[in-house]
């Protein structure tokens, strides 16, 4: 197994990308924390992990607050003694333009987006040095690559925000040996998208971007995440992966 016995903490977990990272770890032996603010959905994750005979535990976690990260990583030490991989994948995208938005609403996505990352990195850091290293793992997008105009300023500035802050933990931090890389995904099918998709336009406009010629899965996000927690990416430090069929590749 690709990361038995190893021990990660997975934001925004409950449901979407977070929960199929979480199923996909445990099924590699991983003991997975499910770090999220929907106490139903997160212990309705950790439960499927069981079932699978996986072990999980659901942890509840306001990523924006510094004391529920404190509470949730004192969690994970109380449980396991050590954190072997963090996952920051919460992440919101308020879809207004930049004439638009509002002030409180571009704080609030900074605030998930970015704050939650910094914060889950400066308190798992600690704990990842104590455990002799281990691997961060920040969930970005292609709109932390490129300018993409699809998609709202917003979300673009908090994922290339993101992305460098990546590159710096991952420079400060190979002293401990502790890697940080980012993954870059384009567009992933979700019900929100095949809703969408119920536009032939948007489907065409969507489709028309990826080489691949089709959206980015939860499970090639995952298996993406999961390369990169484990040890066959021991030698990857600050590096900006995408997960997009080319799109970032014109």
């Amino acid at each position: 197994m690709r990361l038995k016995d190893k021990v990660a903490l997975i934001t925004g977990a409950a449901q979407g990308l977070g929960a199929a990272i979480a199923l996909r770890f445990a099924g590699e032996g991983a003991v997975v924390f499910v770090g999220d603010l929907n106490a139903e959905a997160g212990n309705k994750t950790a439960a499927d992990i069981k079932e699978k005979s996986g072990r999980a535990f659901f942890v509840p976690l306001d990523v924006t607050r510094e004391e529920s990260w404190k509470a949730a990583l004192a969690a994970v030490e109380k449980e396991c003694g050590r954190l072997d991989v963090l996952v920051n994948n919460a992440g919101i995208n308020i879809r207004e333009a930049i004439e638009v938005m509002t002030e409180e609403n571009f704080d609030t996505m900074l605030a998930v987006n970015v704050k939650g990352p910094f914060l889950g990195t400066k308190h798992a850091v600690p704990l990842l040095r104590k455990g002799g290293g281990g691997s961060i793992i920040n969930m970005s997008s292609v709109c932390g690559l490129i300018g993409h105009k699809y998609t709202t300023e917003a979300y673009t500035v908090t994922k290339g925000a993101v992305t460098l802050l990546t590159k710096t933990i991952a420079v400060r931090y190979a002293k401990d040996n502790i890697r940080c890389n980012s993954l870059h995904p384009s567009t992933v099918d979700t019900p929100l998208m095949q809703t969408l998709f119920k536009d032939p336009a948007r489907k065409a406009e969507r489709l028309g971007e990826v080489p691949l010629g089709r959206l980015a899965t939860a499970l090639d996000v995952a298996n993406a995440a999961l390369y990169l927690a484990s040890d066959e990416a021991s030698f990857l430090n600050g590096v900006s992966l995408p997960v997009d069929g080319g799109t970032t590749a014109y």
